[in-house]
């Protein structure tokens, strides 16, 4: 039976499965069981889920596209929880079938029935599932399940993967399964870029607590998609976001805020962080959001650092920018300060793109994404190899190697791009560890100023070239 990603399915065309109930009844657990993989964090604490997130799952021959959302709660205004409950009802409504998650070991609680009452409305699409079943522990939960008027409860156990046959032929009453397909090992093979090119700009939206990130997600989508509010740190989860940009597809990430590692002192958050690091590592175009009335915090220069040293493309955006228009001379020495700070802290990745916006207000945020799409193509460029070696010997004329410590001359031997994403070069050099790193930055300065790339990493690193006579010196022996 082929995967959802052999038959190559958009979550656009998936049946809908969101996973809804009180906090703490395991839902992120099924969600990461479903999905295959740690995509939610999952923690003992009640109310790690705040957004609704979203990934293609299978089990056995049904795909569908999966939500992992918010634990139900009953307050109402504007508080967080009230929101957050906003957001899982909206999940529920969009969705073509309901897991409504219990936790039969702590039995049936006021919440779970005042949720019931709610679901009951839409039983036609709701499955009730009694989670932590495993051994006798769940009997007396499984037992009162019965009277939530929702149908017979399927036990099952997502920490341990048990009852997944049952929730199968539960779901299959909702989903067709996927078609068979026979595919020759020619069919399945296919150029691992020309894959790339036909897949969504992975777009990492990445900066400290409270700069604004989801509202700007937000922003450029033109609908509330994630979670936002005064509150710092509330998002936890990686958050995707599935976006066009004048037909262009694109992924949006919305992520964890970042402090300072010293600063982080409880596991929940730790978590949320080596999500965040998980998404840079692996997005092609990282922006870091700064807030424009304090930039440039070391903290900034930290993200922007991991990201470059990532080979990430980046581009810096700095929201807020409103808080500056009053003052024109602070705003003036704000920027500069900023520019200052990159320069000197990535000078290896020089002419770093900066663009400042209102995400509230949505004044300037047109410009983000034409940026975005000029780093990316940028990130992506390929220099042939004829152009370097005429690039490599007019550079090796017009500024020389310096001499080896033993008195001999270093030669160039021979230059070409290995990969793009970034952009990654290898240079034949007969004595490489006598060239030294002054040599090599004047190299790369001259590489992204001479071929056009600004503001990406660049990787060049040497190598040695084999001598053809050594073999026979030894044969001769």
């Amino acid at each position: 039976m082929p995967s959802v990603d052999d038959l190559g399915l958009s979550k656009s065309r998936l049946p809908r499965v969101a996973i809804v109930g009180r906090p703490n009844v395991g839902k992120s657990t099924l969600f990461n069981r479903l999905v295959g993989r740690r995509r939610a964090i999952v923690d003992d604490t009640p109310g790690v889920t705040r957004d609704v997130r979203e990934q293609p799952a299978q089990l056995g021959d049904l795909a569908f596209s999966l939500l992992d959302t918010a634990g139900w709660e009953t307050a109402g205004g504007e508080a967080l929880e009230a929101r957050m409950r906003r957001f899982t009802e909206r999940a529920i409504e969009s969705s073509d079938v309901v897991l409504f998650l219990i936790d039969a070991r702590s039995g049936i609680l006021p919440l779970d029935e005042s949720f019931a009452g709610w679901l009951r409305k839409r039983s036609a699409k709701v499955i009730l599932v009694a989670n932590k079943c495993e051994g006798r522990a769940g009997q007396q939960g499984l037992a009162e399940a019965h009277g939530l008027g929702l149908g017979e409860p399927i036990p099952v156990s997502a920490e341990h993967g048990e009852g997944l046959s049952d929730l199968h032929e539960a779901l299959g009453r909702f989903i067709e399964p996927m078609p068979e397909e026979d595919e020759s090992d020619d069919e399945a093979e296919s150029d691992s870029e020309e894959i790339a090119e036909g897949r969504p700009l992975l777009l990492a939206i990445v900066g400290r607590p409270n700069v604004g990130k989801s509202t700007l997600v937000n922003r450029l989508v033109g609908e509330e998609r994630v979670l936002t509010g005064p509150e710092a740190g509330i998002t936890r989860d990686a958050i995707r976001v599935e976006w066009e940009w004048k037909g262009k597809p694109v992924r949006l990430v919305d992520t964890a805020g970042m402090r300072r590692r010293s600063r982080i002192d409880a596991k929940l958050e730790a978590a949320s962080v080596a999500d965040t690091l998980d998404t840079i590592r692996l997005a092609d175009v990282a922006v870091v959001v700064l807030d424009a009335g304090d930039m440039a915090e070391k903290q900034d220069l930290n993200i922007a650092g991991w990201v470059i040293e990532e080979g990430r493309a980046l581009v810096i955006a700095v929201n807020k920018t409103d808080l500056l228009a009053d003052d024109q001379s602070q705003s003036t020495k704000a920027w500069r300060k900023l520019r200052d700070r990159l320069e000197a802290s990535f000078a290896q990745v020089k002419d770093v793109p900066i663009v400042g916006f209102s995400a509230m207000t949505g004044r300037g945020i047109d410009r983000l994404l034409p940026k975005v799409f000029e780093t990316y193509e940028i990130w992506n460029r390929r220099v042939t190899t004829p152009k370097l070696n005429r690039w490599l010997r007019e550079m090796e004329t017009l500024h020389p190697p310096p001499l080896a410590s033993n008195g001999r001359r270093i030669r160039l031997r021979f230059m070409t791009q290995i990969k793009r994403r970034p952009p990654t070069f290898i240079l034949s050099v007969s004595q490489p560890d006598e060239l030294g790193d002054d040599y090599l930055r004047f190299l790369t300065n001259r590489l992204r100023d001479d071929f056009g790339l600004p503001g990406v990493p660049i990787r060049l690193s040497m190598r040695k070239p084999k001598n053809p006579y050594e073999g026979r010196a030894r044969k001769r022996r």
